[in-house]
């Protein structure tokens, strides 16, 4: 099938930034939208943010301004950059991608393993 490894998590102060990186691999005939969300301490799993697989990004109110999403079709791989962050970022990103294994089959969802952001001085 398909499977998704996140990258870049860690410890950062108030304000510093990090950059995750997710790639996907496996049985991939093409990928539609890749999408970061996060689960803080306490919280239920929210939507961060989407890019279609024409680059058409959208984006939860709560980064927008300080988060980008990217992606590199040739290397099936997804990026957040988050910028200014804040103690209320520290969550578990996880990276989601709809993928098909082939020409005739349907797309299902692909979740990751999930990688750590932790905002504090």
């Amino acid at each position: 099938q398909v499977q998704l490894v996140e990258s870049g998590g860690g410890l950062v102060q108030p304000g510093g930034s990090l950059r995750l990186s997710c790639a996907a691999s496996g049985r991939i005939f093409s990928i539609n939208a890749m999408n970061w969300y996060r689960q803080g301490p306490g919280k239920q799993r929210e939507l961060v943010a989407v890019i279609t697989s024409v680059g058409t990004t959208n984006y939860a109110d709560s980064v927008k301004g300080r988060f980008t999403i990217s992606r590199d079709n040739s290397k099936n791989t997804v990026y957040l950059q988050m910028n200014s962050l804040k103690p209320e970022d520290t969550a578990v990103y996880y990276c989601n991608a709809e993928s098909k294994t082939t020409y005739y089959s349907s797309p299902k969802p692909y979740w990751g393993q999930g990688t750590q952001v932790t905002v504090s001085s």
